[in-house]
């Protein structure tokens, strides 16, 4: 079944414009294109509603994922122009609410519902800053900064605790990305004297090869706002695995963060919980685990041995076990239980792998770049 785009969005050299994952109400499948919209269809591919919606502007492409929750189809998105959150009835796709969300730039995380003490809160991480949301109406609830300054990763939960994460280039203290005032660069720089900068008018380096992150609308050209925004954000990012506490409402900054973990963090990965830890892999196939209520290390970036290279897919868990599968379609199996790194299993699937596996009644389903493998134990 094709969605009905006109033209296909951009996206990243190993991206793809089918990047958001489908979600389903056990009646409907919800796929989201950002080259067209929402789509709902039934179990025989028949169309049951469609919201068209504008192409982000980001030449990465779209990339999270929709959630179905209280009733509605939930689809942040987040660009560099006029970003937004929306919520759509799942039987008619008409839209619920819809907030603004201007102030954010890119990124790529999935929402994440956090149910506690007998409620509901859509947590969205975005650059710079987390955010917590009412799901029935979508007012804000509380903020929480201390981001990355693009988000990749998604809000998980355990033991009462919220957990986000974020890394991305210039937001560790040692190795700032900066940007001179405005003004000075303008006046060394701006060889034609047309108060705007070009590409080719930024200095070889970290800047210049994100300039089509800085040309926010994409018009080739940078302005004052452009810029400033920029350099701030180069200046506030916070690269961090951190726990947020409940109850928070309004700036929870300085008063919900329970711990943090700074170093040897994932890019892409979302962290995952399971007995009474938290699981990360760093591309270069470094894991780490934590402790869920103090962030105290159990390990901290031990190498996956035969498991190099880049980590997109985030991991899975079952019965004791993370499940995580490198880029290259290294598949390890950990034991969530041991104080040390313990591989109980390693499979090499010999293909490329960027989605997640996920876990239907005990059977894995694995989606390389061209097959979907499904894993169960032998029949005993």
């Amino acid at each position: 079944m094709a969605a009905p785009a006109t033209k296909v969005e951009e996206s990243h050299r190993i991206g793809s414009p089918a990047a958001p994952t489908c979600c389903t109400d056990g009646e409907r499948v919800i796929a989201y294109f950002g080259s067209y919209g929402v789509l709902a269809y039934d179990w025989n591919g028949k169309e049951l509603w469609k919201k068209p919606l504008p192409t982000p502007i980001v030449e990465f492409g779209t990339s999270a994922s929709p959630i179905i929750a209280d009733g509605k189809v939930i689809v942040v998105a987040d660009q560099d122009v006029g970003g937004y959150m929306i919520a759509l009835d799942v039987q008619t796709g008409a839209e619920v609410w819809r907030v603004d969300r201007s102030d954010f730039r890119r990124s790529f995380s999935t929402p994440f519902v956090w149910r506690h003490d007998g409620i509901e809160e859509l947590v969205v991480c975005g650059s710079l800053m987390t955010r917590s949301y009412d799901l029935k109406d979508g007012n804000l609830r509380w903020s929480a900064g201390g981001m990355a300054r693009v988000s990749n990763t998604s809000a998980v939960a355990d033991g009462g605790l919220l957990f986000v994460c974020g890394w991305n280039v210039g937001g560790d203290e040692d190795d700032r990305v900066e940007m001179e005032p405005h003004e000075a660069f303008l006046a060394a720089r701006d060889q034609d004297r047309d108060g705007l900068l070009s590409e080719s008018e930024f200095p070889e380096g970290p800047v210049r090869s994100r300039f089509t992150i800085v040309d926010a609308d994409k018009d080739g050209k940078v302005t004052k706002s452009e810029y400033d925004v920029m350099r701030g954000m180069f200046a506030n990012a916070v690269n961090q695995l951190c726990a947020i506490k409940p109850g928070g409402r309004g700036d929870i900054t300085n008063t919900h963060v329970v711990w943090s973990q700074t170093k040897h963090l994932p890019y892409v990965f979302t962290p995952v919980t399971s007995s009474g830890r938290v699981f990360t892999v760093k591309g270069g196939g470094l894991a780490s685990a934590y402790d869920v209520k103090s962030g105290s290390p159990v390990y901290q970036a031990e190498r996956l041995e035969g498991a190099s290279g880049e980590y997109y897919a985030s991991a899975v868990t079952a019965d004791g076990r993370v499940y995580v599968v490198s880029q290259r379609g290294v598949f390890s199996v950990l034991d969530a239980k041991s104080e040390k790194l313990s591989v109980l299993a390693r499979n090499d699937l010999k293909a490329p792998v960027f989605a997640s596996p996920a876990i239907v009644d005990g059977v894995i389903y694995v989606r390389t770049d061209k097959r979907l493998m499904a894993f169960e134990a032998p029949k005993q």
